[in-house]
């Protein structure tokens, strides 16, 4: 670890927080809209670049190509389906939730069910972010630090130390972010951090192919083509790590789930403008995420081709190609940019987290008096607690032992699907009862439990968590026939945002379904996996039907808006 490395690593980091405190430094930070949703005025593409890094993160960078080391193109499925269930956010979600003009997605349980339903939701996200989510995202970064940095060698300690020392760095730093700064900070910080690692990561599959063809980008694909055609077959089949059927069912649910009712993904388009800005968001992630699997899965292929036998743990593949394949100059900025997508994810969920504590705990059952100033501070007091409980357990991850991002999804299993149930029934239905969201949560979860860990069938658990959603969202239906609400919900609209529809909303939605269906398509039997020789003429056929598609649907949104004018 050069000098050089170390300032360059300073210089972009100590950057990106000077701006982003220069940025925001005379924010109304006293107030909960202030505070907690950066003032409402968030617009498209900050909405965008903090969505992408608060996902883009060194658990999914580790765990996501550790994965891949481990079992090939498949896991993109996580990534890529991303992008429809985007599409849903922004036409589904996003308008009931602007509607109601809520801080935190507890506070929509509230109004469709009851407080003691939001009570319950409130402390099983708590629960996800503080014991899996948090602690999870410090073990990755701290895992890529170490290697990078060889924190364990320069200090002369065990790696275990050196990934406890990054562990609580990561953590404290994070912390401060998210604490004092609130989430205008943190956007902030993201979009900025956003460009350098999206520099940073497309570096790195692009250097590693060179490496791999000895210095030849095309030779480089050609051998993973040529020796492992399996490897880049995104249709995976029932031995690989995700296969395609799952696509419609756990993952369908769980991406779901993530991107639009995960109060620390959610609540940056709960700060936006209007509607109109939080659907321009959300679509621009979506074109990115169809994208993300260049970054977050071919990594881990190479890394298989280049060091398939000398690595026993799928999580080091992403962190070791990195600190092979980098030339040394740009360590310090790669390690800057990546430092900031680890703080992202952290100060990210650590906000919610609080936010969480703070609007559907502590003020409606402790304090409903508070004022806004002092509940801040609860804020902060309880955001410092949680970080340090995370720094104390992340380390303990080590042992997980399916890799971190089989370990990081089974268990969220738990907290996650049911959470959607009753969020899709509480928009569709007017007279299911709170009841019945108590009653299928709980179902869910020991459900749950039993076949993960008791009597583990020969299923899936994606396939499980599809079963296990379609049987709770049938006995929250009987429920509301046998034993309905009194008066039926009746959404009203709160007026704190302007809920016109972006005027390409429909467009760029259709352009982010097709764009997912051309690269499953390219990257399947049916594109170039297994084309040979005539992998090019493929290729150009499947890109002319994408870009016929891609005309067809910019012609039929510029006559419909002719024809509206």
């Amino acid at each position: 670890m050069n000098l050089f490395t170390i300032a360059s690593f300073l210089f972009f980091t100590i950057s990106v927080a000077f701006i982003s405190w220069n940025l925001t430094r005379k924010e109304d930070l006293d107030t909960n809209s202030g505070y907690f949703l950066g003032g409402r005025n968030l617009t498209g593409v900050v909405i965008a670049g903090s969505l992408m890094l608060t996902n883009l993160s060194t658990e999914q960078l580790v765990g996501m190509n550790g994965n891949a080391f481990m079992g090939g193109l498949s896991v993109m499925a996580w990534e890529a389906t991303s992008g429809l269930t985007l599409v849903f956010m922004a036409l589904i979600f996003l308008p009931k939730y602007l509607k109601s003009g809520i801080t935190t997605i507890p506070e929509f349980v509230e109004d469709r069910y009851d407080k003691s339903t939001r009570n319950l939701i409130a402390i099983l996200f708590l629960i996800s972010l503080g014991v899996i989510f948090l602690p999870v995202v410090l073990y990755s970064g701290g895992l890529a630090f170490n290697s990078l940095f060889n924190i364990s060698k320069v200090f002369g300690v065990s790696e275990m130390t050196g990934l406890t020392i990054m562990v609580w760095g990561i953590g404290i730093v994070g912390g401060i972010y998210a604490i004092f700064g609130g989430l205008k900070a943190v956007v902030v910080s993201d979009t900025i951090n956003g460009v350098g690692l999206l520099i940073g990561g497309m570096l790195i599959p692009i250097l590693g192919f060179i490496t791999l063809g000895n210095g030849s980008f095309i030779d480089g694909v050609n051998k993973i083509i040529i020796n492992h055609p399996g490897r880049i077959n995104a249709i995976g089949g029932a031995g690989d790590p995700v296969p395609f059927g799952t696509l419609f069912t756990g993952i369908l649910l769980i991406n779901t789930f993530y991107w639009c009712t995960n109060q620390f993904i959610v609540q940056r388009t709960f700060g936006a403008k209007n509607l109109a800005e939080a659907q321009k968001g959300v679509l621009y992630a979506g074109f990115l995420k169809i994208l993300a699997p260049f970054v977050m899965v071919v990594p881990g292929i190479i890394a298989f081709h280049l060091y398939g036998g000398d690595l026993s743990i799928g999580d080091m593949a992403y962190p070791i190609l990195v600190s092979r394949v980098l030339p040394k100059p740009l360590v310090g900025f790669f390690a800057a940019v990546l430092f900031g997508a680890i703080l992202s994810s952290f100060n990210s969920a650590l906000n919610s987290a609080s936010t969480l504590f703070c609007i559907n705990l502590y003020k409606p059952i402790f304090k409903p008096n508070i004022k806004d100033k002092d509940l801040v501070k609860v804020g902060k007091i309880f955001g410092t607690f949680l970080a340090i409980f995370s720094m104390l357990l992340a380390p303990q991850i080590v042992n997980a032992p399916s890799g971190l991002f089989v370990f990081m999804r089974k268990f969220m299993g738990f907290f996650n699907v049911p959470t959607l149930v009753i969020i899709i029934v509480g928009f569709y239905t007017k007279r299911v009862p709170a009841i019945a969201a108590k009653v299928s949560i709980f179902t869910f979860m020991f459900l749950y439990g039993l076949l993960q860990f008791v009597f583990k069938p020969n299923i899936h658990f994606l396939h499980i968590l599809g079963m296990l959603f379609l049987l709770c969202v049938g006995l929250m239906l009987i429920i509301g026939k046998i034993a309905p609400r009194k008066t039926p919900y009746e959404q009203k609209d709160t007026g704190v945002v302007e809920l016109n529809h972006w005027k390409h909303v429909g467009s760029v939605s259709a352009a982010v379904i097709a764009t997912l269906i051309f690269v499953y398509t390219l990257l399947s039997p049916l594109g170039i996996v297994w084309a040979g020789e005539a992998a090019l003429t493929r290729f150009l056929v499947i890109f002319s039907v994408y870009f016929i598609s891609m005309s067809v649907i910019l012609l039929i949104a510029y006559f419909k808006r002719k024809a509206i004018k």
